[in-house]
């Protein structure tokens, strides 16, 4: 439980202080290259991932932040129960971004986001720690299922 916690803290800190520093040391829309593939970019995200809901206002908001904490319960209920560390500091990781972003919704109305990267003429949407974060505990989670599976049919063999 402390790993998940311990993890949790983790991704909220580093996620509000890393948008806090972007937010005061870049204008909107300010673009800083760093090589050819990857850039820092200053803009503000009103939906969720790839801009997706962001034209429903306040009410979009307030619903994107209502579902989010909703999810946050779940997944908090899920780490308390959770025996497997690696689970554990997943979920948590989850839980930080998401509510990372919660905060940023609250505040600003919007979600900051600042990592910018782009290769051959193709350009990712910008994104933060938090979604970051959130990619990153959701994928060790599809990947342990994934073994989990994998080893029981295999042990039906």
């Amino acid at each position: 439980m402390f790993f998940g916690i311990a993890a949790l803290v983790f991704a909220l800190w580093a996620d509000q202080f890393s948008k806090y520093m972007l937010a005061v040391n870049l204008s909107n829309g300010e673009n800083i290259p760093f090589g050819d593939y990857f850039s820092l970019v200053k803009v503000w995200n009103t939906g969720v991932s790839f801009s997706m809901f962001n034209n429903h206002g306040d009410l979009g908001r307030i619903v994107l932040c209502v579902l989010s904490l909703v999810v946050c319960a779940f997944l908090l209920y899920w780490m308390l129960k959770e025996k497997n560390a690696l689970k554990v500091i997943s979920l948590g990781l989850i839980i930080g971004g998401a509510l990372g972003n919660v905060i940023d919704r609250v505040r600003f109305g919007a979600v900051l986001d600042f990592l910018d990267f782009h290769i051959a003429g193709y350009h990712w949407p910008a994104f933060n720690l938090a979604d970051s974060f959130i990619c990153i505990g959701a994928g060790v989670l599809i990947v342990m299922e994934f073994l989990r599976k994998q080893k029981k049919e295999e042990e039906k063999i």
